[in-house]
Formats: structure tokens, sequence, C-alpha cells
């Protein structure tokens, strides 16, 4: 089970991602889920392939599957060792992975270190609406706060107080 929170509790806006940060946000917790991705159960891959401090890790893997992103469970059948494993909010993150490698190709690195293929292609990210099949273009999208007391703006209180 994931441990899900008020959108309400975190600071500033009500948002999914302030919430998904305080949660997965950290840099050892994605290189983390990104080992798992890439099929590094063990703790011992994990560590090598991070570079993280082994008590940060540690802290990182438990607060991982407190969070209910990953579980252990046996390397392999009759195994005595345990490994980590993405549970299914841990398998949704895998577009956020892929998301962030194209981003920092583009951004933050001056050659791309790796490569994910599609078939016999390099992956190319695109977003689509699952419900109309169209491209996502950001002048077609629409904000709305859910949450009383806020607009897109920010808190209505502070808002009218600054106009």
């Amino acid at each position: 089970m994931v441990a899900r929170r008020d959108p309400q509790t975190v600071a500033g806006r009500p948002c999914a991602v302030a919430a998904s940060v305080q949660l997965i946000g950290d840099r050892w917790s994605m290189l983390v889920i990104r080992e798992v991705i890439f099929g590094n159960h063990q703790f011992s891959q994990i560590a090598r392939n991070t570079g993280a401090p082994r008590d940060r890790l540690t802290a990182r893997l438990r607060d991982l599957v407190e969070a209910g992103v990953l579980e252990r469970r046996p390397v392999s059948e009759g195994a005595r060792h345990e490994g980590y494993y993405l549970t299914e909010a841990g398998e949704d993150l895998r577009h956020v992975v892929r998301a962030l490698l194209a981003w920092g190709d583009k951004w933050a690195v001056t050659t791309p270190p790796m490569r994910l293929a599609h078939h016999d292609h390099p992956l190319e990210l695109e977003s689509h609406c699952s419900a109309c099949g169209e491209k996502v273009d950001d002048a077609d999208l629409t904000e709305e706060m859910l949450v009383p007391g806020w607009d897109m703006r920010g808190r209505l209180d502070e808002v009218v107080a600054e106009a």
C-alpha cells in the first residue's frame, strides 16, 4: 500500500507534485528506482551503481519500502537473500524515469551516456491523451484547482491581499 498524503498538508500549494517530491524526490530515491528498473535488485548492485553512501542507501530503501514503492522478496525461488522490486506504484515510475532520462539527455549532459531503444530505433517520448488519443499540446490544457480557497494564482486570501 502506497503512503498517500493529504495534499493540503504539504507546504505551499496543495499539489500532487509536492506530495510526490516528498515521497520520492531526493536524489538517492530516484537513482534507486532507476537501478531496480534496470534489473538491479540486490543491495550491493544498487550501492555500486548509485554511488550512494551505504547508510543513506539503507535509509532510502527502507523509506521506499515503507512508502509502498518497493517491496522486498527473495531474488529467486529458494534463495536466502532478498532483493528490492517495484510495486505497482513503483512500476508507474518507469514513465517518470524515462522522462527524466530524455530531459537529462537534452539539457543536463554534454553527450547522452546511454540510449533507450524501441524495437530498432531510439525511443522518442510523446504524451497522448488516453481518452481521445490526441497528442497533448499545452495550448489544449486547462488547469483547475479543486481545493477550496485556491486558484491557479495561489491561495485566494493571499492573492486578494496582493491586489
